[in-house]
């Protein structure tokens, strides 16, 4: 038998935990919106290195690490990426918070459930890398959704949209 846990309980709370506290933002973001959207885009990665560039890719293996990989977070806030990679020492520091923190999200699991949580808290250095190109991609995909996008009708109906990030005088005129 299964006993009770606070692990779910706070993963739970992942959605109060505000991202991006350093910049001013129209359109807030939460710590599970970011691991959700970050879990898409390393799966897609995956997929496309599996299966256009014929590398051998777990991407569902992918997407749980994605899951999982901001959960130290609901411990330790989200600290601003200029001050946790503003210097060795600071980023090692930090690494061993975010350990000692998901250790402590582990240990809150039954005896019977935390070696299959373990592998999803642990990626390879490979494994690593596509996950943190998706993190970068979410951020990347979150700034344009906060900055005007010019899209242009189609001139004919066999033609595509444009999309411009030009601003004011230099937006493309309708």
């Amino acid at each position: 038998m299964v006993k009770e846990t606070g692990f779910y309980a706070l993963l739970s709370r992942m959605r109060y935990i505000s991202r991006w506290g350093l910049m001013r933002s129209s359109i807030p973001e939460n710590v599970q919106e970011h691991s959700h959207e970050t879990a898409v885009y390393a799966h897609a990665l995956g997929i496309i290195r599996r299966e256009i560039f014929g590398q051998e890719c777990d991407a569902e293996r992918l997407a749980v690490l994605a899951v999982y990989h901001d959960a130290s977070e609901i411990l330790t806030g989200d600290l601003p990426t200029p001050i946790k990679y503003h210097d060795r020492t600071l980023r090692d520091a930090y690494k061993k918070v975010e350990h000692a923190a998901d250790e402590r999200l582990l240990a809150m699991l039954p005896e019977e459930l935390r070696g299959a949580y373990e592998s999803a808290f642990t990626a390879s250095e490979d494994e690593e890398k596509l996950v943190k190109a998706a993190d970068k991609l979410s951020a990347l995909l979150l700034f344009f959704d906060k900055v005007p996008l010019h899209v242009t009708r189609p001139v004919r109906w066999d033609s595509e949209p444009r999309i411009s990030l030009r601003r004011g005088a230099d937006a493309p005129r309708h």
